[in-house]
């Protein structure tokens, strides 16, 4: 089957879902896909003794593309960006040093509790997985998707202030998250005592600060190149280009993607840079470019969640440990949650119940399942790549669908 057909597939397959969750299900959209896609793979199984030709076709449409490839090295930096050009950035930069410290203390933090308690987890299923794999586990699932939860709190009312801090957390805990998991990767790959510290410290900071740089100065050449002609249909290709080319630069400087992508999103959507490079008209058709683009690779991406069940090994140990670390992630994240909540509680003045709605609200997605799809399979690539799945899963639907009331009724009187 070609790249042409693939993509056609699953498009197809996305407006229909997307179509079918619109007339009838009526749920937020990412959750509605995912579930649809979900059902119309547990079918396809189901069916597989009358009909084993839909169950093979389907089944060969997943194997034939490459979830980790196309999110990390394709939809990444669209899905990033989109999301950050709408962010509110004042909101932002009074929330930035709690921000700051959720994503570098928390994921760090998240990463070595989830490692150590699935450590234990594991010897007590009987599960032979090193520690340092537990670690990596602990890395890739700790990152939060700031795209499926975005809607649903808008649609809740939450305070502006929450907002700020559950979505810039998520923006930046992405880029973050994923420094984190190759650094591990990095030791588990050369053995524990072939890396030194110092190792370490230059790729955070090569990665890191890097990917900031990286992203500011391409903010600022699309704010010149943006600022000197009044183009619409040049200035909406000069953000496109900005994304790819950027996120292509980042990878090939060995600097972070999904930071550079971030920062630059956060400054093209910043009120002072539109207001001085981009005409009304401009702005419009960036921002409806943008809002497709989200849609686009939204629904592919959640789509190819659903979809990817069929092609996953569900053992019977792997999935009792998926239904034990969710409770592990969750309260992995209540508890990095809770330093810089208490530090900055009286000075920023926080919604009640931040750390409940943060925690709740921290849906683990596309992201997790990508890079435990990147693990080579004597890092127990197998058993973690199912406790992922679970735990996405179990994220998205029963998280997704709760958030919003949660956030309601805790914020209510605020």
């Amino acid at each position: 089957m070609g790249l042409y057909a693939i993509i056609t597939i699953l498009i197809v397959l996305s407006a229909l879902f997307g179509y079918l969750n619109v007339r009838f299900l009526k749920l937020p959209t990412t959750i509605g896909l995912m579930i649809i896609s979900l059902a119309f793979s547990l079918l396809a199984m189901a069916l597989a003794p009358a009909f084993p030709a839909l169950l093979a076709w389907e089944s060969n449409l997943i194997r034939q593309v490459d979830f980790q490839k196309v999110l990390m090295e394709g939809m990444l930096s669209f899905l990033l960006f989109a999301g950050a050009l709408h962010v509110d950035f004042q909101q932002m930069k009074a929330q930035r040093w709690p921000i700051i410290l959720f994503a570098t203390l928390g994921v760090i933090a998240s990463t070595f509790l989830i490692g150590a308690v699935m450590y234990g987890v594991f010897r007590m299923l009987s599960l032979d997985i090193n520690f340092i794999y537990c670690l990596l586990f602990g890395a890739l699932i700790s990152p939060t998707d700031p795209i499926a939860v975005l809607g649903i709190l808008k649609k809740a009312g939450v305070p502006k202030k929450l907002e700020a801090k559950i979505v810039g957390e998520s923006l930046f805990n992405d880029g973050i998250g994923v420094v984190v998991f190759i650094t591990i990767f990095q030791i588990a790959a050369a053995g524990e005592g072939h890396i030194e510290p110092s190792h370490i410290g230059l790729l955070f900071l090569e990665e890191v600060g890097g990917g900031i740089a990286l992203g500011l100065g391409l903010g600022y050449l699309a704010y010149y190149l943006m600022r000197t002609i009044d183009h619409y249909e040049v200035e909406v290709l000069v953000t496109l280009a900005l994304v790819m080319g950027g996120y292509l630069l980042a990878s090939t400087l060995h600097f972070s993607g999904p930071l550079t992508v971030v920062v630059a999103g956060l400054m093209v959507g910043h009120e002072r840079f539109r207001t001085s490079s981009m005409s009304e008209t401009t702005e419009h058709y960036v921002d409806k470019f943008w809002e497709l683009m989200d849609v686009l690779f939204n629904a592919l991406l959640f789509v190819l969640i659903g979809l990817e069940i069929l092609v996953l090994p569900f053992e019977r140990p792997y999935l009792l440990a998926g239904l034990l670390a969710i409770p592990v992630v969750l309260l992995a994240r209540a508890g990095s949650l809770a330093l810089p909540i208490e530090l900055f509680r009286r000075k920023l003045e926080f919604v009640p119940n931040t750390n409940l709605i943060m925690t709740w609200g921290g849906l683990r997605g596309g992201i997790s399942i990508a890079l435990a799809l990147s693990l080579e399979e004597y890092m127990a690539r197998t058993p973690l790549l199912t406790i992922t799945y679970v735990v996405v899963i179990f994220s998205i639907i029963v998280q997704g669908l709760t958030v919003g009331k949660l956030a309601g009724k805790q914020t209510l009187r605020y």
